[in-house]
């Protein structure tokens, strides 16, 4: 069986996600190395925390749709979660913020008078 590791570029589908994994070629003419990727639908199975930018590894199994052919075996690398909570109370200070005001005024205008 053949196992690929990639990151996860889409998890908007219901019961798959979009693997994408790199690999490096070899240009004869060039000889210079520059990158190829692929993508490939998989099931995550029982991972069903899955988000973006996640390292997975997959591994092929027997065909479970047209084009899915590959399931997560394992997660290697898990991006940092942000609560959708604390998101939305970030957005309300940064909406709502009072203006600073300068403290000292007088200063501002003797530097600007030398």
């Amino acid at each position: 069986m053949r196992t690929k590791k990639g990151q996860i570029t889409s998890a908007k589908m219901t019961g798959t996600v979009t693997v994408t994994v790199d690999r490096s070629v070899f240009h004869p003419l060039y000889q210079k190395r520059f990158k190829r990727s692929k993508k490939f639908l998989a099931d995550p199975g029982e991972h069903k925390d899955l988000v973006v930018g996640d390292t997975v590894v997959i591994t092929e199994c027997r065909p479970l749709s047209k084009n899915k052919c590959f399931r997560i075996t394992e997660v290697l690398e898990r991006v940092p979660r942000v609560s959708e909570l604390k998101e939305e109370e970030a957005v309300e200070k940064s909406i709502h913020r009072e203006k600073k005001r300068p403290s000292s005024v007088s200063s501002d205008s003797s530097v600007s008078s030398k």
